[in-house]
């Protein structure tokens, strides 16, 4: 029969092999350790050298394994510590070590955080190319069908623009479209009511091309400017930017997921919302590459290629869009644009 000074800690029994449980204690019993219940009957023994005593990990319950696989479990992990520190075997796992010992787990996290920033910037983008690369062609389809299909349930609407307005836009988007890498055949341009959009216009990664009623009015009857705008978007997709942005938001997304874990139903909510917001708007270098695009692209069919140049300077005196570039922005300042666009044609006229 054990006393009560030989008792160790409380807990549950499983028997080998089965999901039963029996409340029980965990006790010392002439050298031996000994699961006994209630009336006391020896449920599990073994000495102490035969048992298996999982190492302490924060408070997880501590696990006692007996040579006939029976388990012990308890939660009262400072008491397996105190007799497995009378016994001389009081090291703690060196997982618990580390989590109690404060500066290691500051090494810990800036390790974590200098892991992530290596994935984010050397591994992501390799994987983004790679996931690029072997993308099949009906995926960008599924994408684009699902993504318009969406903001025209959300957000869009049937466009209302004068049939005139329209057969003129068309006729110069093919023109351009005609000199792009894909041919006339891998476009297909839509117009839409923007609603809470506005002024815009933008491609989907299948050659899906939207543009706005809000665009061509504030264009104000300049063709060749909104061709211009098409022709920034046409960049877009054969660079592939759309496609990237939505794997570089869904490899974020995933990155964020591992490294923190189970982050609850809400907030993973707004993680792929975020990235999905994310996956809408291009970077710095794209936005400069689609806009050099442009201009070759309205070049070679003929259009003035400053015409994407004199949209931005419609955004900086109409909608006062004249914001500078800095380390914060995801897009170029609106006159750097602007300016960069001069500069290239002017370039290219002198060559």
């Amino acid at each position: 029969m054990a006393s009560e000074a030989a008792s160790i800690a409380q807990g549950e029994w499983h028997p080998a092999g089965s999901s039963r449980s029996v409340p029980c204690r965990l006790v010392e019993d002439g050298g031996r350790l000994v699961v006994r219940d209630d009336a006391r009957a020896e449920l599990a023994g073994g000495s102490l050298s035969l048992v298996e005593i999982s190492a302490r990990v924060g408070r997880i319950p501590r696990r006692i394994t007996f040579p006939d696989g029976s388990l012990f479990e308890t939660g009262e992990n400072d008491a397996v510590d105190r007799f497995l520190a009378r016994k001389g075997r009081g090291r703690q796992g060196i997982v618990h070590w580390l989590e109690q010992f404060h500066p290691r787990l500051i090494a810990f996290v800036a390790a974590t955080i200098l892991l992530g920033v290596l994935v984010y910037r050397v591994a992501l983008p390799a994987l983004v190319e790679l996931a690029v690369a072997v993308t099949p062609p009906i995926v960008p389809q599924i994408m684009s069908a699902s993504t318009l299909e969406t903001m025209d349930r959300t957000v869009l609407g049937p466009s209302k623009l004068d049939e005139t307005i329209r057969s003129q836009i068309l006729e110069g988007f093919r023109r351009i479209a005609a000199h792009s890498q894909g041919g006339e055949a891998a476009y297909t341009l839509n117009f839409r009511e923007g609603g809470p959009v506005g002024p815009n216009a933008f491609a989907l990664p299948d050659g899906t091309l939207i543009l706005t009623d809000e665009l061509v009015e504030l264009a104000g009857g300049d063709t060749e400017m909104i061709v211009g705008v098409l022709a920034h978007e046409i960049g877009h997709v054969e660079h592939e930017h759309s496609l990237r942005q939505i794997y570089r938001a869904a490899g974020i997304a995933g990155l964020i997921m591992l490294f923190a874990g189970d982050i609850g139903s809400g907030a993973e909510d707004v993680l792929v919302q975020g990235s999905g917001l994310l996956a809408l708007s291009y970077s710095r270098a794209a936005e400069a590459e689609a806009d050099r695009h442009s201009v070759a692209l309205m070049m070679r069919a003929g259009f003035d290629p400053t015409a994407i140049a004199r949209f931005f300077e419609l955004l900086e005196t109409k909608l006062h869009d004249s914001s500078d570039t800095s380390i914060f922005s995801t897009h170029p300042g609106t006159p750097e644009r602007r300016k960069a666009i001069l500069d290239l044609v002017a370039a290219e006229r002198r060559d």
